[in-house]
């Protein structure tokens, strides 16, 4: 098979941790596991399908101390509150409850159930440290389209907030040519949240698959929380197919439930050598 490269969503920075630090290690680490994952699909000989995984975690959790830190933390804190309010909007959750937001966050995390408390708290701070800290924008960007300069894939498979940064990559390095883009459990389309604050902005209220991506597959579970809406094409332009599928209510958006959804295989099957 020609190499697929990775790009990772939330709470991967334990990776980074568990690695001394090191940007490699959590990068292979994660290829081990989704190659694993993703032979569940695909079934045949265990093999090496991912050439690398794009590791940008590190870039959004950056570990600052001091002073700074703290004035920027509680900036970010705040940005990380209207994320979740945001996100909370679109599931229907708090849409009429008014109040100062630190409270009103709080009280949404206690109102939610264990597991989409625990999504909620990975997902907020991580989304509006991308979206709203340019620098740490451009360093994941930058991680994504070196890998993809380096590996040349004719396939990239993004899941979750990787998803985002690797659109957005791909709008912004036209040189970046790949055949296949392969979206799992993406808030791409998640208004008030992420598609209008997304680069380049949606024009008119629609965005458009990156010139570089022949063939665009978006692939959501019905119940994922983060894939909201989990249909791409009511937002973008160029999405080829949408899948809908049912992995599991209790992991809705875990990259191992998506990578060994039966889904992926008639997408992925043309390029296997």
């Amino acid at each position: 098979m020609a190499g697929i490269v990775g790009v990772h969503g939330i709470g991967k920075y334990n990776y980074y941790l568990e690695a001394g630090r090191s940007e490699a290690g959590a990068a292979e680490a994660m290829r081990l596991k989704w190659d694993r994952y993703l032979h569940v699909a695909l079934g045949g000989e265990t093999r090496a399908y991912f050439s690398e995984i794009a590791y940008f975690s590190h870039h959004l959790n950056d570990g600052r101390r001091g002073g700074d830190a703290a004035r920027s933390s509680a900036a970010m804190e705040m940005q990380a509150q209207q994320v979740l309010v945001g996100w909370a909007k679109n599931l229907g959750v708090g849409e009429h409850v008014t109040g100062a937001l630190k409270s009103f966050t709080g009280w949404l995390l206690d109102k939610l159930d264990g597991r989409s408390a625990a999504f909620a708290k990975l997902f907020a701070p991580e989304v509006a440290a991308y979206l709203t800290d340019q620098a740490k924008r451009e360093k994941c960007r930058q991680v994504v389209a070196d890998v993809i300069r380096k590996h040349r894939p004719k396939v990239v498979i993004a899941h979750s907030l990787g998803s985002v940064v690797t659109y957005e990559t791909l709008w912004a390095n036209p040189d970046l040519q790949i055949d296949l883009l392969i979206t799992l459990g993406s808030p791409l389309g998640m208004r008030n949240v992420v598609f209008e604050r997304l680069l380049p902005a949606p024009i008119n209220g629609r965005g458009e698959r990156p010139e570089g991506v022949k063939r665009w597959v978006n692939i959501a579970d019905k119940d994922d929380i983060a894939a909201i809406p989990p249909n791409l094409a009511v937002s973008f332009t160029g999405v080829d197919v949408e899948e809908l599928v049912n992995l599991d209510w209790i992991d809705f958006h875990t990259v191992e439930k998506y990578l060994g959804c039966p889904a992926l295989d008639p997408h992925l099957r043309p390029f296997l050598a």
